[in-house]
């Protein structure tokens, strides 16, 4: 479970602060230590003995003094934690945490966390909708802090909508999952292929797609951040990956993505294969620049390897395989179709009837296809909770 992990909820001006009591409770009985810090509008909502009770721990209210009436420190209670909860989180407080504003001290101690925040927001439909909180939202995503998404439902105020505070127990999986992650891809090795592949015609001109590359670099960067040693192939791009743990090989064609990942396939314990290779390559290529001579010009084309289909005849009991298809028309069945021939253990589905989704953007729009037959659908997301998403279902299927 939970054993020995530091928790720090911090509980923002909401009516959803009662919920913050059995969040507590999760966490304590999950055997985590847990720390409660409160906005001087939530001691209005829930009372601070309540919190110091369950968690076992005095409640950090002030700059200067907790509810035991001690000196309380900012920055330590930021370095303390293994992962910072903030739930409810008000419209107020994220504007707050966005733009840096520090008149609390809830507000002091995130911006001096070194560890993941999440934060669960609980408002009212239209304060959610609100184009400047979803402003500060965005804001939030750019500095790596996650959303834990507001559930649709009654509101305080009566309206039906989005607002609603997730509840205590999703909140508490979620944060279960997260920290599980790191533990279960700690010693990991993971292949991950990102990028197009360019097909030459001749040493000037190639055959190639609109790739970027983003998908798969955002999944190499949130697997080394949870522990793994990850082998990136790429595809032409002008990407660089970040992360210490990620060792990356260069290629450009479609017969060097299939010889570098067959051959390392065999030694790692998951491949995601996000590449976008060419199906089709020139039967010769010319070893001088085409001139321009005729009015009309034919290429002879010849079917590339399957890189996917082909790691899925290696693949062994023990190994994860994970592919992309990316269609624009009958999606799921063709999704599904690929899963099964090519020994999938679950395939990530793009539409560009999607808007927001595939080659070039920041963002993507995704549904998982497993080979139990589950299916799961995504909101459009920035690429990097994207990534966070199918790590998620991975952990997901090494505990199953």
């Amino acid at each position: 479970m939970l054993t020995s992990k530091k928790i720090l909820i911090g509980i923002c001006g909401s009516i959803a602060a009662y919920k913050s009591a059995e969040l507590v409770r999760l966490f304590i009985k999950a055997g985590a230590e847990v720390k409660v810090i409160m906005t001087p509008g939530a001691v209005e909502f829930i009372t601070p003995l309540t919190l110091s009770t369950l968690s076992k721990n005095p409640v950090n209210i002030d700059f200067v003094k907790n509810s035991s009436g001690e000196w309380t420190n900012h920055v330590e209670l930021g370095m303390w934690a293994d992962a910072f909860i903030i739930a409810p989180a008000s419209a107020n407080s994220m504007a707050k945490f966005a733009n840096g504003i520090c008149d609390n001290l809830l507000s002091a101690v995130y911006l001096s966390a070194k560890c993941p925040v999440y934060f669960a927001p609980a408002m009212d439909l239209d304060m959610w909708r609100h184009p400047s909180t979803q402003k500060n939202i965005g804001k939030l995503h750019a500095y790596g802090n996650t959303l834990i998404k507001p559930a649709h439902g009654e509101l305080a105020s009566g309206l039906i909508g989005e607002g609603r505070m997730a509840e205590p127990e999703d909140i508490f999986s979620f944060i279960e999952t997260e920290l599980m992650v790191n533990k279960c891809l700690q010693q990991k090795n993971v292949l991950v292929s990102a990028g197009p592949t360019f097909e030459a015609i001749d040493p000037v001109r190639f055959i190639g797609n609109h790739s970027s590359g983003k998908m798969g670099y955002a999944l190499a960067e949130e697997l080394a951040l949870q522990g793994a040693h990850v082998t990136l192939v790429s595809g032409p791009t002008h990407l660089q990956a970040q992360h210490k743990n990620i060792r990356t090989i260069k290629i450009t064609s479609a017969k060097e993505m299939l010889n570098e990942c067959t051959q390392l396939f065999p030694a790692v314990d998951i491949a995601i294969m996000s590449a976008a290779i060419a199906d089709y390559t020139p039967v010769e290529v010319a070893d001088k620049k085409i001139k321009k001579t005729e009015s009309e010009f034919s290429i002879a084309l010849t079917k590339t390897k399957d890189v996917l289909a082909e790691l899925g005849k290696l693949k062994k009991e023990n190994q994860l395989l994970v592919g992309f298809a990316l269609e624009t028309n009958n999606e799921v069945e063709n999704a599904k179709a690929k899963l099964d021939k090519k020994n999938l253990d679950f395939i990530v589905l793009n539409s560009l009837n999607d808007k927001g989704a595939g080659f070039q953007n920041d963002t993507n729009k995704i549904t998982i296809l497993d080979k139990k037959g589950g299916i799961e659908e995504f909101d459009l997301k920035s690429k990097t909770e994207v990534a966070k998403d199918i790590v998620h279902k991975i952990v997901s299927l090494l505990h199953a």
